[in-house]
């Protein structure tokens, strides 16, 4: 995917305890990473879009290895460092301003310098004018050779805004703004198949092409680059696109946990379909959950498809009661197609393709404008808007403004006092009555026409 396709990367990087942590929840204005004084407690995420001044980019922070020696923890710094490096487009190398440099800051610095990508160097808690005027008179920030350090504090919100700003200046226009701004090959259907490190997705994709055409062993991380594999089904073409595993060895798992969420990412901004392979032995993983958020967020197709289902002991109610979980964990997104298969047997392989298929037709569907607004007159016969702060909300008018992905607009005399449970529930009677299975769908709300609703 060019540069002009897709969201630029920008990546925290830096040695523990620095505030890498603190500066992402800041930069994405969140509290969801879990921050500790403990130097590299594990988090609770890695990865977020967010955007600044009609900029959007993906966020990564570094780090989350709880070291038990020295040597580990420059494996593990260096490890994420170098991985971080290799995918960002733009590297934030964030340091303790009340602290001395590293070594592990001169190497990360080294790396960087030898990338020649566009960097920054932040110098963090600076809490107050005295530490700022001591990071201004220290010149052994200079010994990195990344030029001056802008000093923030990301606990307190000091200089965040000239941080976003610097951020937005040094990727330059050669990104999109939105990620409604993609636009995939439209030459195939992009399918991705994403998921967690060994849980078979090149089986899944040597199971659909009938060849061993991908690496494949016990040993997480086998794929070494990202393969396209096009392929021709009921006479449509199909691009599955499969993931990368780890170029370098790594001692670290969670280094290759690390690179894979990064890798996944990207593939998703690719695809109209992202078919997420889970082991069903393992169940649906908090990271799944977040890969299905990216998608979601991405308004990408999402279908999910259960492995290694030849190797759990069953009985007569076992996919019913595994069913149930899945239903109570993907509760918020109940729309989502699943799958249960074997890729090391093939056993209903075909049939998670097939699903794949429907959920791009699905995601291409368009309605009517004529018949939205019956729908619309039936939804709100049934259960009509509540009144918000003592005024009668009305509904006029629904048109679909798009398709991959569907768009639709409903038009309101005060479409900002709509509740979210009544679009929720708006959402609901859309699918109830056009389908639009695995496709997440987008509802905006605004204020009516007056010269063309003004008698409704």
């Amino acid at each position: 995917m060019s540069k002009k396709n897709r969201l630029p990367v920008v990546a925290i990087v830096g040695r523990p305890n620095v505030g890498k942590s603190t500066l992402f929840n800041r930069l994405i204005q969140t509290d969801d990473a879990i921050v500790h004084e403990t130097p590299g407690v594990t988090r609770d995420r890695h990865y977020e879009m967010t955007d600044w001044n009609g900029r959007c980019f993906m966020l990564v922070d570094t780090g989350g290895y709880i070291p038990e020696s020295k040597s580990v923890m420059d494996i593990a710094v260096r490890e994420q460092a170098e991985i971080a490096i290799d995918e960002a487009d733009l590297v934030i190398l964030t340091v303790d301003a009340q602290s001395v440099l590293t070594v592990a800051e001169l190497q990360i610095a080294e790396m960087l310098k030898r990338t020649g990508k566009p960097s920054l160097l932040v110098a963090n808690k600076a809490d107050n004018e005295k530490i700022i005027q001591s990071v201004a008179a220290d010149t052994e920030l200079y010994r990195l050779g990344l030029g001056d350090a802008l000093t923030v504090s990301a606990i307190h919100g000091r200089s965040i805004g000239d941080l976003l700003d610097l951020v937005i200046e040094r990727l330059g226009d050669d990104y999109l703004s939105s990620a409604e701004d993609i636009i995939t090959d439209d030459t195939y259907i992009n399918v991705a198949v994403i998921g967690k490190p060994n849980v078979g997705k090149s089986s899944f994709v040597n199971a659909i092409v009938g060849s061993q055409k991908l690496i494949v062993t016990d040993i997480p991380g086998t794929t070494r680059d990202a393969i396209d594999t096009d392929v021709e089904y009921h006479g449509k073409k199909i691009k599955l696109i499969d993931t990368a595993g780890l170029r370098r060895k790594t001692k670290i798992k969670e280094n290759l946990e690390f690179y894979s969420t990064l890798r996944t990412a990207k593939t998703i901004q690719a695809c109209d379909v992202a078919l997420l392979i889970i082991d069903a032995a393992e169940g649906l993983a908090m990271q799944d959950i977040r890969v299905m958020e990216q998608a979601r967020t991405l308004k990408k197709g999402i279908v999910l498809a259960i492995n290694k289902w030849d190797i759990i002991e069953k009985d007569g109610k076992t996919s019913l009661h595994y069913e149930r979980n899945l239903d109570k964990a993907l509760a918020p997104t109940t729309y989502i197609p699943y799958v249960f298969i074997s890729a090391k047997t093939g056993q209903r392989v075909k049939k998670a393709l097939d699903a794949a298929l429907k959920v791009h037709t699905e995601r291409m569907k368009s309605v009517s404008t004529a018949k939205l607004n019956i729908f619309l007159k039936q939804a709100i016969e049934k259960n009509h808007p509540p009144a918000v702060r003592g005024k009668d909300i009305r509904i006029n008018y629904l048109t679909q403004i798009k398709a991959r992905p569907p768009v639709f607009a409903f038009f309101s005399n005060f479409p900002e006092l709509i509740p979210a449970n009544y679009r929720q529930y708006l959402e609901k009677q859309l699918r109830e009555s056009y389908g639009f299975e695995g496709v997440p769908l987008s509802l905006t709300f605004r204020k009516k026409n007056k010269d063309r609703h003004e008698k409704n």
